[in-house]
């Protein structure tokens, strides 16, 4: 067994924490995890994971960031039991989308993406200057009738060193209607912002009340 150089342990442990005392950049709309209190509006009846990887410009390096994916999973409690929407490996669909200002337009361009080891890897680093926006590879399902208490979603990824990464979840009016003006979709809320680990991290978004 090979000993641990003390020195790059060192280093990539202050990049870890140098990261996670910025905080999330200026530009980011939501730079902490929030449940929208309006809860899901009256008659909407189907749901949508998703999530935002970017670049971190203040780290040094930050242009060989990457973000994997590896599993994204949307379950929906209804009468008391979690019923899963969404489940998918190594599978999500996306666009890059403007980053200055956040989310300015919804024009976007093709998400670049590349299947490594069963995950989804997204070389955030080379488009810093857009938000890499993903969501489930599976089409948006709808939520079942029933006593309705709410979603949760989980991601599992792997986040390195110049990267940063958001979850959330949209409650939508059907599975079938498209994103546009007539307010067809509803913002349930959007997790914390996870910073680099060297290991898959498990990311949890939900907006069940406990």
């Amino acid at each position: 067994m090979k000993p641990i150089n003390a020195v790059a342990f060192c280093l990539l442990s202050c990049v870890f924490l140098f990261a996670q005392e910025l905080g999330a950049p200026p530009e980011v709309k939501f730079k902490s995890g929030y449940v929208n209190p309006q809860g899901r509006p009256e008659g909407f009846r189907s749901a949508m994971l998703w999530g935002i990887a970017i670049a971190d410009t203040r780290v040094t390096g930050y242009e060989s960031a990457t973000a994997e994916i590896a599993e994204t999973k949307l379950t929906c409690r209804v009468d008391g039991k979690d019923v899963v929407l969404n489940d998918d490996n190594g599978h999500v669909r996306g666009g890059l989308y403007r980053r200055h200002p956040w989310f300015g337009t919804d024009v976007h361009g093709a998400m670049p993406m590349e299947i490594e080891k069963d995950a989804v890897l997204m070389r955030v680093g080379t488009r810093p200057d857009k938000v890499w926006h993903f969501w489930a590879g599976s089409p948006r399902a709808e939520i079942p009738g029933g006593k309705f208490e709410g979603c949760t979603v989980h991601v599992r990824a792997k986040i390195s060193p110049g990267a940063l990464l958001q979850i959330g979840m949209d409650y939508w009016r059907d599975a079938n209607v498209g994103y546009g003006p007539g307010g067809n979709n509803h913002e349930a809320g959007a997790s914390d912002w996870y910073f680099a680990s060297p290991e898959l991290q498990e990311i949890v978004f939900t907006d069940l009340k406990h």
